[in-house]
């Protein structure tokens, strides 16, 4: 396949640097919401310190103690802030670009078909660009009017990679890149590309299917963890406060004005404070820990962790009965 590409016009030319820097101007929507969730989270982690200090008292619920009873909504509500709307939309945007990668490997094979009837590369990612590829149609559609109004093949194949950073596509990228500059029959080299693309796609597609069952564990086990801090603080706990005011209150514990039995009873109500920072913990550690299992992406650890702190503190708030003395 030839490498030469067709010599645009003198006032095509001028259009390459408008491309680059608008490839380069626009700001990614999750690093959007990662800076607005930050400054959003920030706040509310100050709010939360001046509840805890006694500054501020603005509980989301009406009766809840002041100080760090209050304060632990806020950090909750300061983690959502951050986490949550980054790892929705860079999930998104990862899945987005899966799509992409399923099908180019089509792409691929298709510009390697093409060359082999004798047109250079340019003129064969135009031809294969009237093709449907799912996603990834659009953007080799803007990769083809790239190349129709003159850019280079090579900076064409750049501007693509940073639209679809994913390193499938970048080893793509690099190697069709070295191959053209190299000349030769980059229709074989193509082709080979395509076929190692699929395969690691299958093996990588193999790999969720196996670490989805621990992902499924990891839901299993905090919702456990959950129902048992339901079962303490709704039969057990309670009855140990029962039996703590009985023993104070009978003669038995009191003989003579000393105690002979006693039980502190009265620090059973911090165990919840103990239990909201526990669900904290294990809401933003097990969401991570699953991202990583399945996809090997924080990105999608963020997602899990919004969506198991947010049950989390839901049924804190709302199911968990409080344990007052």
């Amino acid at each position: 396949m030839a490498t030469a590409n067709p010599t645009p016009a003198l006032g095509h030319r001028t259009l390459l640097p408008q491309i680059q820097e608008g490839a380069t101007r626009k700001l990614p929507i999750d690093l959007i919401a990662l800076i607005a969730g930050s400054a959003a989270g920030i706040a509310l982690f100050v709010v939360a310190g001046l509840n805890v200090l006694g500054v501020l008292y603005t509980p989301v619920q009406s009766g809840e103690a002041a100080g760090w009873d209050v304060g632990l909504d806020y950090i909750s509500f300061g983690i959502l802030a951050i986490i949550g709307p980054y790892g929705f939309l860079k999930s998104r945007e990862m899945a987005r670009i899966e799509a992409i990668e399923t099908r180019l490997p089509d792409f691929l094979r298709d510009v390697a078909e093409a060359g082999r009837f004798g047109m250079t590369l340019p003129d064969a990612i135009i031809t294969a660009s009237k093709g449907r590829y799912g996603l990834l149609t659009e953007e080799i559609k803007r990769m083809a009017s790239q190349l129709e109004w003159g850019v280079p093949v090579t900076t064409a194949l750049q501007l693509f990679e940073e639209r679809v950073p994913t390193p499938l596509v970048s080893r793509v990228v690099s190697i069709i890149t070295r191959a053209n500059d190299a000349g030769g029959n980059v229709a074989d080299v193509l082709s080979m590309v395509a076929r190692n693309a699929r395969e690691d796609q299958l093996n990588f597609e193999a790999r969720k299917i196996t670490m989805l069952t621990y992902v499924t564990v990891i839901y299993i086990s905090f919702f456990v963890f959950l129902f048992t801090v339901l079962i303490l603080a709704a039969d057990f706990l309670p009855a140990m406060i029962s039996a703590g005011e009985s023993v104070a209150s009978s003669s038995v514990g009191n003989l003579g004005g000393s105690s002979a039995v006693t039980l502190q009873f009265q620090f059973v109500p911090e165990l919840f404070l103990a239990f909201m920072v526990a669900v904290i913990a294990h809401a933003v550690g097990d969401g991570i820990m699953a991202g990583i299992l399945h996809n090997a992406r924080i990105s999608d650890g963020l997602r899990h962790a919004t969506i198991l702190l947010a049950v989390g503190w839901v049924m804190m708030r709302y199911i968990v009965p409080p344990l007052n003395v």
